[in-house]
């Protein structure tokens, strides 16, 4: 139910986070669990809503979890964790049953479920719902979690930091209807999605701006592989239009990726041309751009559907013709416009299968969590069935310590305007997601990466004498905090995913200058050939990066 009043003081336990990782969860606690649901605006605005694809299960006869698990190892590009992806796979049939019993209509050729070829699987095994099958699971799911007496939604809310006493997770911060409060709980699951906002290019919405990596790195929790960021290759390229994802399902039934010319070149970089996994083809389309176009960075390839069945494109893919007529493109007669963009996260805060990170009573999963499935490349459509597998976990979740209460021993009332504050924390906010895309983007090398490092560090420095940062930083348990300044909850707002995409862009910078290799999503110039002895995590803890073996 959504909340018409504040929170209660305290849950059994708080999710924060409202895609199909957050959402199955809440579905998968007890009913006699006391639940938070967080979620930054209203719901149904993170990225699971926007996912096309599908979601992967070898549920076919001529199909089987061994042949999903070799898939997946292969495009994890050797830092996939076995024992997790042989969970996922096993567990996958499983969870397309427990969906379809909820109610989610995946399309079917008579009684039998559709399944459709995506790059890099060895077997059609990607069941969809037309192109929109991430809103499908995400408006069932919902329904659902509406139904739960048990379970409270706090909408347009944003969690700030983590409450750790004694080396425990017992709550959040929170800011919500203009007033910073603490919520203890048992347990605290963080299913807050990627950071694609970090990036100038990206398919993710405007609310993935790394907020559950950031809090769980500050504090203390061990996070990995950060360095491994996916770039989709054909996302929308119309000017004013944002980088909507064109699915590599498109692909997978026959369009070719064309460019200026009409010319097929994706298999001049790979024997599978269009097919080949993610990574290969957004450096195709980047090296293939940077031979044949005077600005590279401005300029785009093409999809050309005209392989396709026009009856088959209008049943799989309403929504990318929707998209692509509103702004301008007629897919039946015109070739689509598309760039590479950042797109998926495969690192993110280190988890074990039953979720639990490295701090007892904090939880992840889905996109922010590193179970080990999606090592250096994710298999597509792998990340809605690690969502519904790993939440099935939380079944089996034993949460025995007390809750502790955050009582307001001192209550506050600041009434400031951080305007001035709040335009230079802008202009960083603006120039962030450029310096990533130039310097850790598809290609990196260690001169770039450094000299964005030190930018970084700076912005922080400069960042953390402001008083809206120190308000942030400083506000402790047993406190709250009213705003009565009517711009001061949206000013703190903006400053904190600032803040969170700072740590976040510092975090990717310092680890693909650590890995001195490429490997799956990460790509050095200067490092080109994949090492052995990098078939290692990139574990991070506070401020020392190490090799975590497999």
């Amino acid at each position: 139910m959504l909340s018409a009043h504040s929170p209660r003081p305290y849950y059994d336990v708080i999710i924060v986070g409202s895609g199909a990782a957050g959402l199955y969860a809440c579905l998968c606690l007890p009913e006699d669990y006391r639940i938070c649901l967080i979620t930054k605006e209203s719901i149904k605005t993170g990225a699971s809503d926007w996912a096309q694809g599908g979601i992967a299960a070898a549920i076919d006869p001529t199909d089987s979890p061994d042949l999903h698990y070799s898939d997946t190892m292969k495009a994890g590009a050797g830092l996939c964790e076995p024992e997790a992806v042989e969970f996922l796979v096993n567990e996958a049939a499983q969870a397309i049953e427990s969906l379809v019993d909820l109610g989610v209509s995946f399309d079917r050729q008579g009684k039998k479920l559709s399944m459709t070829l995506e790059a890099a699987h060895s077997r059609p095994r990607v069941l969809h719902a037309a192109d929109q099958t991430g809103r499908a699971i995400v408006t069932t799911l919902m329904e659902k979690v509406q139904q739960r007496p048990n379970t409270e939604i706090i909408p347009n809310s944003l969690a700030l930091s983590l409450w750790i006493e004694a080396g425990r997770c017992r709550g959040i911060s929170l800011l919500y209807d203009n007033k910073i409060s603490w919520l203890g709980a048992k347990g605290v699951i963080l299913a807050t999605g990627g950071g694609g906002q970090v990036y100038a290019q990206t398919t993710n919405p405007s609310v993935s701006t790394g907020d559950g990596v950031a809090l769980a790195w500050r504090a203390g929790a061990v996070v990995r592989d950060l360095e491994f960021f996916q770039f989709h290759p054909t996302a929308l390229s119309v000017p004013g239009a944002p980088r909507f994802l064109i699915s590599e399902a498109v692909r997978g039934e026959g369009a070719h990726l064309v460019d200026g010319d009409g010319k097929r070149f994706a298999f001049d970089y790979h024997p599978a041309g269009e097919l080949a996994p993610r990574d290969v083809v957004s450096r195709a389309i980047f090296h293939h751009l940077a031979k044949t176009s005077s600005q590279p960075a401005l300029d785009r390839v093409y999809l050309d559907l005209k392989p396709i069945a026009p009856p088959k494109i209008r049943h799989r893919f309403p929504n990318i013709i929707r998209v692509c007529q509103k702004w301008g493109v007629d897919v039946f007669r015109e070739l689509i416009p598309v760039t590479p963009a950042a797109h998926y996260w495969m690192g993110g805060i280190e988890t074990g299968l039953d979720n639990q990170t490295s701090l007892p009573g904090l939880y992840a999963i889905g996109e922010t969590a590193s179970t080990g499935v999606q090592g250096a490349n994710r298999l597509a459509s792998n990340s809605l069935l690690e969502c519904v597998v790993f939440a099935e976990q939380l079944r089996h979740i034993e949460l025995s310590i007390s809750v502790e209460r955050a009582e307001d021993k001192n209550a506050l009332v600041i009434g400031d305007d951080w305007s001035e504050e709040l335009r230079y924390i802008e202009t960083i906010r603006l120039a962030l997601p450029i310096l990533m895309w130039q310097s850790a983007g598809i290609c990196r090398e260690e001169k770039t990466l450094g000299e964005s490092i030190i930018q970084v560090e700076q912005w922080r420095e400069k960042c953390s004498h402001y008083q809206s940062t120190q308000l942030l930083e400083q506000i402790q348990p047993g406190q709250s905090l009213t705003l009565s300044n009517p711009s001061a909850e949206q000013q703190l707002r903006i400053c904190q995913e600032t803040l969170n995409l700072l740590d976040v862009a510092y975090l990717i910078l310092k680890s693909a200058l650590f890995r001195q290799e490429s490997r799956g999503g990460h790509y050095r110039s200067d490092f080109p050939d994949t090492e052995p002895d990098w078939q290692v995590h990139t574990s991070i803890q506070s401020d020392n990066w190490t090799k975590q073996r497999i």
